[in-house]
């Protein structure tokens, strides 16, 4: 088959979730024999995600999507002119300056990015589908990456006449954190629009569930495939610090619990038996999330173990398996159920055991791989002896992550995850046949 992914890029200044997996899916699909082709949207995939063949320019660059938001006079400019901001170092530097985008803006450009041909970016999409119908790029099938591109697949049919699927994947948390009216308005236009697409595969049963349930979509137009992580560089398996560790890797801000970690983490130092504690965090940030940080420091430096927490800069592939292995245990406090987590799979793969929420996809994510603990959302008293319990029996954590390393590689490896997704291509396309003729 040839495919096309269809994926928002968040640019190099933060781990995504969702780029690292799109990125490791398309791989994995030409590693299978298929033509797999990346369509990058809004900034530059990052060299990770990039260092694939099949990798097509840069759609809906993100300064021209602004622009063309704000004025009518740039909804009109040439190609040539639009060239201009699409260049990739000036790209990347806006990604950079991402979280300066005013929540207004923010709801009004996501607003008309779903209504697709209705919307103010319309040259931008025409432009997209000009590109697809050509010999040399028009595919068997379509992937969207999540439920907020679900206002190109209508023209896109229209014009090409392929199936469209659509991934899902923690779009609910963006969409209810936009302001009113936008937040309302966005369900309302995905719910419209979620007629254009073939199918929706979620990353678990949770979501899956969860979206159905959001979208009113029948258990016929959905599929479950787990996440999947490469598992090249975790062959080699490690002994665990002699200094207790704990670990977090995600992006560097509130909504991932990064204050609730640093609070359990200063009642663990209270314990005799824990006083060497060390805490390490990685995963980058965006500019909004300096004032938080600048708070997280302040507070470590006011309890006197400032020196006991590192910051670390890099968190590319060979960044991150060092630093799991430098880890006792891990754990990203989500403070709202998430859709998968792709940190844990790491984690697990490392054999770093896991402590995490009781919601969202964890209970079902350490039922299948036994990796770790689960304790109550948002409670620092309860992280803290969780976290504790494993730090304090060495024996127990080395258990829990030996079971979670076993169960991610039987389970979670983006081997079984492509394969798992041509299948649900293959299906789809052969039903979109049958229904044409």
């Amino acid at each position: 088959m040839r495919i096309i992914q269809i994926t928002p890029s968040a640019g190099d200044s933060f781990y995504c979730e969702n780029c690292l997996r799109d990125a490791a899916l398309a791989k994995a699909i030409l590693k299978l024999g298929h033509e797999g082709l990346t369509i990058p949207l809004y900034l530059p995939l990052p060299g990770e995600q990039s260092g694939s063949t099949g990798i097509s320019p840069i759609f809906f660059g993100g300064l021209n999507v602004y622009l063309q938001q704000k004025s009518a006079f740039f909804r009109r400019t040439p190609r040539w002119f639009d060239r201009l901001f699409d260049s990739p170092r000036l790209l990347r530097w806006i990604g950079r300056m991402a979280g300066m985008t005013s929540a207004r803006d923010l709801g009004e450009t996501t607003i008309s990015m779903l209504r697709g041909e209705k919307g103010r970016q319309i040259k931008e999409l025409h432009r997209l589908v000009d590109w697809l119908d050509t010999h040399e790029n028009r595919p068997d099938i379509i992937c969207l990456s999540n439920i907020l591109l679900a206002g190109l697949a209508r023209a896109i049919k229209q014009r090409l006449g392929v199936p469209v699927v659509c991934l899902l994947q923690d779009e609910d948390g963006f969409l209810d954190g936009l302001v009113s009216p936008y937040s309302q308005q966005a369900w309302q236009i995905i719910s419209e629009r979620a007629d254009d697409i073939d199918a929706f595969i979620g990353v678990s049963k949770y979501y899956t569930e969860t979206m159905q349930q959001r979208l009113r979509l029948g258990p016929d137009r959905t599929h479950v495939v787990y996440t999947g992580i490469s598992l090249d560089g975790y062959e080699s398996y490690g002994a665990r610090p002699e200094v207790p560790t704990i670990g977090y890797l995600s992006r560097m801000c509130p909504d991932r619990g990064l204050d609730t970690l640093v609070e359990a983490f200063l009642k663990l130092k209270k314990n005799d038996k824990l006083r060497e504690a060390k805490l390490r965090i990685a995963g980058g940030k965006r500019s909004d999330d300096e004032a938080f940080l600048n708070k997280i420091r302040q507070k470590l430096h006011s309890h006197g173990v400032i020196d006991d927490v590192e910051f670390l800069h890099d968190f590319d592939c060979e960044a991150r398996i060092a630093f799991l292995r430098s880890l006792s245990v891990l754990s990203v406090p989500e403070k709202q159920p998430v859709a998968y987590g792709l940190y844990v799979l790491e984690a697990l793969a490392a054999g770093v055991p896991v402590v995490e929420p009781a919601s969202g996809v964890f209970p079902e994510l350490l039922e299948m791989t036994g990796g770790g603990l689960l304790c109550e959302p948002n409670n620092v008293e309860v992280l803290a002896d969780a976290l504790g319990s494993l730090l304090l029996d060495p024996d127990k954590a080395r258990r829990l992550g030996e079971q979670g390393r076993a169960a991610v590689s039987e389970k979670f490896n983006i081997e079984q995850t492509a394969e798992q997704m041509v299948r649900i291509y293959e299906q789809i396309a052969q039903k979109c046949k049958d229904h044409d003729a």
